[in-house]
């Protein structure tokens, strides 16, 4: 059996280093031929999936990060009798876009989840920090962080693929605005940039962040970061793929095709970060 997984992953994001790990696990269970692609731009995206058509695949998992851009190629596997199923980007998307099951979070609710927890730790005036502008799951988190929060949000845009842009563009909007006292970043990379930032402004903010990596468990432990919210991408790239071997050898859909499988969100802070960290120094959280 062949399976393609096809993210819009850029390259040299641990974030997805942690999906595709997970989805090799899953493959190696199952007997599966597994091939990874990753491309953040929609348009390259999206030949990707018409690729893996043409190379005849028995099944294709996909993110729906820009939706619009997916929805041509997931009608051509369709028509070829390939099963498609999403994950990570796209709840909102994955059945109108004609795919079988969906694995992620709800990014809406998890950032009001978010939203939650800055009320309680009284924070005033956030910074919601987007590294990828258009990103359907990156805008709904903070849509969700704005919300629930009780103070106020402010959207910053940053060039995700640039790491020390991100912090020194962060570390610019402190120095001006010394009311920001939390900046809530959507990637644990970017987390970490925003703690040279905050260093770099002579900033009093703190920080919290969506996703995990090793560097960013350690920095929950420090308590340089307040609290990480975690979607267990290792997680969604395992179902994603063990959810196309049950489809293909026993006719399984997940969720009976009208709901979405749920990931996350879970909350890591400094009181419960020991229970992930042995995962994460082996990679898979």
């Amino acid at each position: 059996m062949k399976v393609a997984l096809v993210t819009h992953g850029g390259k040299g994001d641990a974030f997805w280093d942690l999906v595709r790990r997970g989805a090799e696990t899953a493959a190696a269970k199952d007997g599966i031929d597994l091939t990874y692609a990753g491309d953040s731009d929609p348009a390259a995206q999206a030949a990707l999936v018409r690729d893996a058509v043409r190379d005849k695949v028995d099944g294709i998992a996909v993110t729906l990060a820009k939706p619009a851009a997916m929805r041509g190629p997931v009608a051509q596997a369709k028509a070829a009798g390939i099963p498609v199923v999403g994950l990570n980007s796209g709840i909102d998307a994955w059945r109108p876009t004609g795919l079988l099951e969906y694995f992620g979070q709800n990014e809406s609710v998890a950032g009001q989840a978010v939203g939650d927890k800055l009320d309680e730790v009284k924070a005033k005036h956030a910074l919601c920090v987007v590294h990828e502008r258009g990103n359907v799951a990156l805008e709904a988190r903070c849509a969700g962080v704005r919300k629930t929060f009780r103070g106020d949000t402010d959207n910053l845009y940053v060039d995700g693929a640039d790491m020390n842009a991100v912090t020194a563009t962060i570390a610019s909007r402190l120095r001006q605005d010394s009311s920001i006292d939390e900046v809530v970043t959507l990637g644990a990379q970017y987390g970490l940039s925003a703690v040279k930032a905050v260093e770099q402004a002579g900033s009093r903010a703190e920080v919290a962040t969506f996703d995990l990596n090793k560097d960013l468990v350690k920095a929950v432990q420090d308590g340089d970061v307040q609290f990480a919210v975690d979607q267990q991408p290792y997680l969604q790239g395992y179902l994603a793929v063990d959810a196309l071997w049950l489809y293909r050898t026993n006719g399984n859909v997940s969720g009976g095709g009208t709901a979405p499988v749920l990931t996350g969100p879970a909350f890591v802070t400094r009181s419960n970060v020991s229970a992930v960290a042995r995962f994460a120094a082996a990679g898979t959280r």
